[in-house]
């Protein structure tokens, strides 16, 4: 510690054992100028770099306050435009169900079930008008197992399908033997 016009000059490692800091930290407050050095770059005045330590550290406190409420009031804004969007939504939402533009899940599923009991039944009519069209050149023993062997197939593929929102578990497919027909003795 030197006396230089009636100024008190310290080092760097004075200067950093009376703020609590460390030389590194001096230096780096030196080069953010925050702390200054002796015109002759020898030292700091004591009084001068403690006051100006002393309003950075205040500014810093004050600036966080302001940026912090600053930030908040932006993030409330934020959450408000987006509350009243979702409401708009919601509100244009509700609008569209009272005027019959959207339909209930329920009513969807009861539609589904509708629809795939009359396609099953549909479906398993099939061999049977299959083999009315081509009984008359089978034997009739041939004809019935021809018959159920579509309807086999045609009942495990039905098993496939989804129907009222589960789903069904696709059943072994049987496969119906294949060759031709034989023809009835003359």
């Amino acid at each position: 510690m030197t006396e230089d016009n009636g100024r008190t000059v310290v080092s760097m490692k004075e200067l950093a054992d009376y703020l609590c800091l460390s030389e590194p930290r001096i230096s780096q407050l030196t080069t953010d100028g925050v702390l200054h050095r002796q015109p002759t770059g020898r030292g700091y005045d004591l009084k001068e770099n403690i006051q100006d330590y002393i309003q950075s550290l205040q500014r810093r406190a004050n600036g966080r306050t302001s940026v912090s409420e600053e930030e908040l009031k932006k993030k409330k804004l934020a959450a408000d435009i987006a509350l009243k969007e979702s409401q708009g939504e919601l509100h244009q939402l509700k609008t569209a169900i009272a005027s019959g533009q959207y339909i209930s899940v329920e009513e969807v599923q009861v539609d589904y079930n509708k629809f795939f009991i009359t396609f099953k039944k549909f479906a398993l009519s099939l061999p049977a008008r299959i083999i009315g069209f081509v009984a008359n050149q089978l034997e009739p023993a041939e004809s019935r197992r021809l018959e159920q062997d579509i309807l086999a197939e045609i009942s495990s593929l039905l098993a496939a399908f989804v129907v009222a929102g589960t789903e069904a578990k696709p059943a072994e497919v049987k496969k119906p033997k294949r060759g031709r027909p034989k023809k009835a003795p003359d």
